[in-house]
């Protein structure tokens, strides 16, 4: 059920245990082929399909589409709010959702730049509320075993408007995929402990904007092994995975 297409009769009207879902996004650049919603289509598909497996026994509220994404801004099209802002206005957002009487939320992250201020609002929010659960869930990372068997790029092959990102919009809108695919790949090596892609974490961290770590492409990964079909094999997975997520919060 989407929470904004509903009456104020029928929310109240609903079981206060149900699973209440968030996806947090991007709008940002991706690349040379790629739409800047591309993380907002995304997560959106996810949460539509989720919605559409489990009709009344999840609740999804309305996305938030413009979050982190300052590594970015060297490139045009890019928006972004501060993380103290993003932090400030996801929480008040949640803390209407449990004034409400709600008491299970899970966030579902579809931009890795919103890692770790979401895993703060998680551990502030739950302080904050006691009785709440509330949890974070990234796609890649959630369906981390069953994705790896499908990477066929490789090692740093997965990052941003890669393999997996490619693969997703040339399932979920195939239209917005701008031509040439870009045909190499595109990572810029530094530390071997600050090395890593969305299946494969590095040892430690390291700042760098995206122009540098894509060393001005945009890209990061090797989106020549992209298909249709292999997005919608990702999207069976990361899906599955959200629904056992759902099921395991409503029981």
């Amino acid at each position: 059920m989407k929470w904004e297409y509903l009456t104020t009769r029928q929310i109240d009207a609903i079981d206060r245990n149900i699973p209440v879902f968030l996806n947090i996004a991007a709008i940002e650049q991706h690349g040379p082929h790629l739409p800047v919603a591309t993380d907002a289509l995304i997560g959106a598909h996810f949460i539509d399909r989720l919605d559409d497996a489990l009709t009344d026994t999840v609740l999804v509220l309305p996305q938030v589409k413009v979050c982190c994404s300052r590594h970015h801004l060297d490139f045009p099209g890019t928006l972004s709010v501060k993380h103290a802002t993003f932090l400030a206005y996801v929480t008040e957002l949640l803390q209407s959702v449990v004034d409400a009487g709600f008491r299970r939320i899970v966030i579902i992250n579809s931009h890795g730049g919103n890692q770790a201020i979401g895993q703060v609002i998680v551990e502030q929010f739950g302080a904050d509320n006691p009785g709440v659960t509330i949890g974070l869930v990234t796609w890649w990372t959630l369906a981390h075993a069953d994705l790896v068997a499908v990477n066929e790029s490789g090692p740093f092959g997965i990052g941003h408007a890669c393999e997996f990102e490619t693969s997703l919009i040339q399932h979920i809108a195939p239209h917005l995929v701008q031509h040439p695919i870009p045909q190499e790949l595109s990572y810029v090596h530094t530390y071997p402990w600050a090395e890593g892609d969305m299946l494969r974490g590095a040892q430690g961290s390291m700042y760098r904007s995206m122009r540098e770590i894509s060393g001005g492409s945009g890209v990061v990964g090797n989106p020549s092994f992209a298909s249709a079909a292999k997005g919608e094999r990702i999207s069976t997975i990361v899906v599955n995975r959200l629904i056992t997520v759902a099921q395991t919060l409503g029981a």
